[in-house]
């Protein structure tokens, strides 16, 4: 990797590590503080909506205020909120924090983070493989956030969130000496124009598409299939950790293996083709007779379902100008962002958590199809050596 490279990949992987500690420890800070069902559900609530905020911000202003201005002020803003939610238990200062958009449990797509970097990696890779270089920063996202998950075990007080603040100065050191390369300065016309121009109709298609994706991977997060296993397979916590786990090493070794097909088929392809049959092995766990065959099909879902992730990240900022790729990814992200909450309330109303399970692979596979009519003959903006 380029040095700029190394350096997003290495901020990325301290950040990645908070947030996996955070995936598990905010929850359980929050049941331990007693409040009620309303305020958690406002702070998780305040959490979503903070991405999408940010990522909307940063999609009318990032690149006019400069990319690496606002990726410190981001890690700023991750400082303080972690510290928040160690220092008080006040209502109004948590969701204050959460709605600043840096506290996050996915530790592979996390709002503004994801937007800036996705937007800076292009330039960052020095001529290199831009599919590649994606590939790389899930991984490292991956296998933080599992670390850091780990590191929950060590303890479960709220003070352990102080990594929150520690991960967000290592970032800085690791992003102080990026380059101008990162900036889009020379790709700006002299007069402002909107930061969508050329490619706002491509953008707005991505956008509802992945909206669609989204709401579907709603039906199905790592709580309601532990749900599930536990509830109609009677699945134990050991059972259900040692699968988690297993979970995440294949998405990082799956994130490796769609850099090698894409330069075979292309990101389209790749995009479609692995997470389409991904799909059907989703419907396939809600009619597993057994625990035994519904831990094969998720595994093997798994294990294909993750190829999309970097390079529908290389995708977006391949599609569109130059000087559009921070609106792009922010807004493509925020879509993502918004429409994920809905999914647990209808599932939930449905009381059938298997039906679920097929619901999420229906409507994943018709984003895979929509993805497909819509964008196969969309010419990249990038050289087919960048973002084959």
């Amino acid at each position: 990797m380029s040095p700029d490279a190394r350096r997003i990949v290495a901020a990325q992987g301290a950040r990645a590590l908070a947030y996996g500690l955070g995936s598990v420890l905010i929850g359980v800070t929050l049941a331990r503080r007693g409040y009620s069902d309303a305020a958690v559900g406002a702070i998780l609530a305040a959490l979503l909506a903070g991405n999408a905020l940010a990522s909307l911000l940063l999609a009318r202003h990032g690149d006019r205020f400069g990319r690496r201005r606002s990726y410190r002020l981001l890690l700023v803003l991750m400082a303080c909120a972690g510290t928040v939610f160690v220092l008080t238990g006040w209502l109004p200062a948590l969701i204050a924090a959460a709605l600043t958009g840096t506290v996050s449990a996915d530790v592979v797509e996390s709002g503004p983070f994801t937007s800036l970097e996705q937007a800076m990696l292009p330039h960052a890779a020095g001529g290199r493989d831009t599919t590649r270089l994606f590939g790389t920063y899930n991984t490292v996202a991956t296998l933080g956030g599992s670390a850091g998950a780990l590191i929950a075990l060590a303890g479960s007080s709220p003070e352990w969130l102080l990594l929150y603040p520690i991960a967000a100065a290592a970032g800085l050191v690791a992003i102080h000496p990026l380059s101008a390369a990162v900036e889009v300065g020379h790709e700006l016309t002299p007069e402002p124009r909107p930061p969508l121009h050329r490619s706002r109709g491509i953008v707005a298609r991505l956008s509802g598409l992945f909206a669609l994706d989204s709401l579907g991977g709603g039906f199905v997060p790592q709580t309601f299939i532990a749900y599930l296993f536990t509830r109609k397979y009677e699945a134990s916590p050991d059972t259900l950790a040692v699968l988690f786990f297993s979970i995440g090493i294949l998405q990082a070794l799956s994130f490796q293996a769609a850099v090698r097909i894409a330069a075979r088929l292309g990101l389209l392809r790749t995009m479609v083709f692995t997470h389409l049959p991904s799909n059907v092995l989703l419907a396939a766990v809600a009619f597993a007779p057994d625990l035994a065959t519904a831990i094969a099909l998720l595994l093997a879902r798994f294990a294909l379902s993750q190829m999309d992730v970097p390079t529908r990240q290389a995708y977006v900022v391949a599609v569109v100008d130059p000087s559009e790729r921070t609106a792009a990814a922010a807004y493509t992200n925020a879509a993502r962002t918004l429409t994920r909450p809905m999914a647990p309330l209808l599932a939930g109303a449905a009381l059938r958590i298997g039906l679920g399970a097929i619901i999420a692979g229906t409507l994943k596979s018709v984003y895979d199809i929509g993805l497909w009519v819509l964008f196969r003959d969309v010419p990249l903006r990038l050289p087919a050596g960048r973002a084959s």
